[in-house]
């Protein structure tokens, strides 16, 4: 029956590079999402002491966003390498799209929740002294550079994905 069907590869495969496409974009918009409320909560409550100060204190709710991106570029990446029919399709391949999707979607997730932590805090403290503004920033583009070497692993790995046989 294995002669009957254009599929070529092993037939289970997709499905771990599926879920690795869907690991990255559910998990980095996980932690962008977490990053959003917890600092848009901050901003909330700092903007009622200090509203001339919001869209200065916008700048951690626009970083949580980033990551949901990080994780739509390698759900994209990954999906469209994906084509058993066109070219052969094996486990390896399933397992480095896996692993591509982890990797970004577990460091976007760990990413978001430091913005959100630090964002908050940062926010509020920044209310009560402005000095804090500069330091700020700064522990959140750390934060964020978490999710960079996430997405940065994901591109390396989907692109191990095709050479696990000599063509």
């Amino acid at each position: 029956m294995a002669g009957a069907s254009a599929f070529s590869g092993d037939e289970t495969a997709p499905f771990f590079g599926f879920l690795g496409a869907a690991a990255a974009l559910v998990f980095s918009c996980m932690g962008a999402a977490y990053g959003t409320a917890k600092s848009g909560v901050g901003v909330a409550s700092m903007g009622v002491m200090r509203p001339e100060l919001v869209m200065k204190s916008i700048v951690p709710v626009v970083m949580a966003g980033v990551l949901g991106i990080y994780g739509l570029i390698i759900a994209v990446i990954i999906s469209t390498g994906i084509n058993p029919k066109a070219k052969p399709y094996f486990l390896f391949d399933g397992y480095a799209h896996l692993s591509s999707g982890l990797a970004c979607g577990l460091a976007g997730l760990a990413a978001g929740m430091a913005i959100g932590i630090v964002g908050d805090a940062g926010v509020r403290a920044n209310a009560q002294q402005p000095k804090l503004f500069v330091g700020m920033i700064l522990i959140l583009i750390f934060a964020e550079a978490l999710a960079l070497y996430g997405l940065i692993v994901g591109i390396i790995l989907s692109s191990r994905a095709g050479q696990s046989r000599a063509d």
